[in-house]
């Protein structure tokens, strides 16, 4: 067999190009002791890998130059060398943009098909569900009757964000690029309110939809949107930065911090996180996350591309804000 992969070609300037990735070919690899051998059913895109192919240090290596690009996915054990494994098994890990991944068995979860479609356990139930689960929970500890505003909320973690944020008894405000995307979250998602932040009049629109001020933001985007929300904080209020996609592509550094006044006069705390640091209450947080997604109380989108060729594009498309819900490559059938 021959196992397609997406290898880094070049380190991106500004918005990535579709030459800063190569499509290659080589052989299918057969797994070693304690291993196993995936077929890659779907692949994953998200907004954190800009940074792990911009060369700069951060909390994970970078992606070199003619490395497999970094990523999880979820597809079907087609050969195992483990005892805790099966052929058959369905499962997710951090595999890459490839069709095929070895991986040891200690690094792969099994996920129950028949539970939820594969492609859910790349979104609301796996990487994306549990940081906004734990962005809301562990980190700014929201409270019945709260308001909550998330940034990027009609994307996978925005969107879950607000629809969680209710589930625990808090009024929910999203912010999103377009009229169509702010219908979705308050329609199909269920938020009090959102705000189209690329409207004329961004922050009157945003004061009226919190006439009681802001008690916890969950910031995906940073920039002008975030500085906008700094004015409508509460005393005591909370900043939980889970990203800043605004930025990803800025060749120069933006100006800022910016408005950071307020968080004196108000004694706000902002605390920055990674979904990893909770990664001790996966099992218990997922079993919740996967009642309301059976319960219906928690929807989601997807963005579906097909194939492996396409995986570029639909990375580059998603952080300019073209996807809606979880942006997911299809590389086989269910």
């Amino acid at each position: 067999m021959t196992n397609r992969s997406i290898v880094l070609a070049a380190r991106p300037v500004g918005v990535p190009k579709q030459s800063d990735f190569r499509l290659e070919e080589a052989p299918v690899s057969s797994p070693g002791a304690g291993e196993c051998l995936v077929k890659v059913h779907y692949m994953s895109v998200d907004p954190y890998m800009r940074g792990r192919i911009s060369g700069r240090k951060s909390y994970a290596a970078p992606v070199e130059i003619g490395q497999v690009m970094v990523g999880a996915s979820v597809g079907q054990v087609i050969e195992s060398n483990s005892d805790r494994i099966a052929v058959g098994d369905y499962v997710t890990g951090a595999l890459g943009w490839r069709e095929y991944a070895i991986a040891s068995a200690e690094d792969l979860r099994v996920v129950d098909a028949s539970a939820a479609p594969l492609s859910a356990y790349l979104g609301v139930l796996g990487m994306p569900g549990l940081t906004a689960y734990y962005g809301l929970l562990k980190v700014a500890g929201i409270e019945s009757g709260e308001t909550v505003c998330v940034s990027g909320a009609a994307g996978a973690v925005g969107s879950a964000v607000g629809q969680i944020a209710r589930l625990h008894g808090c009024r929910a405000v999203g912010i999103a690029g377009g009229s169509d995307k702010c219908s979705l979250v308050t329609g199909e998602f269920g938020f009090d309110a959102a705000v189209d932040y690329k409207s004329d009049g961004f922050f009157k629109t945003l004061r009226a939809a919190t006439p009681d001020g802001i008690d916890v933001y969950f910031d995906n985007v940073g920039g002008p949107v975030t500085d906008a929300v700094f004015q409508q904080l509460n005393v005591r209020s909370r900043v939980a930065i889970c990203g800043q996609i605004s930025q990803y592509n800025a060749v120069d550094a933006p100006v800022g911090p910016r408005l950071l006044w307020h968080f004196i006069t108000k004694r706000i705390r902002a605390e920055g996180f990674l979904v990893f640091d909770f990664r001790k209450h996966d099992d218990e947080s997922l079993a919740q996350m996967a009642a309301w997604v059976r319960d219906g109380k928690l929807k989601y989108r997807e963005t579906v591309a097909e194939g492996i060729e396409n995986a570029a594009a639909a990375f580059i498309g998603m952080l300019g804000g073209a996807n809606i819900g979880k942006q997911v490559v299809k590389l086989a059938g269910d």
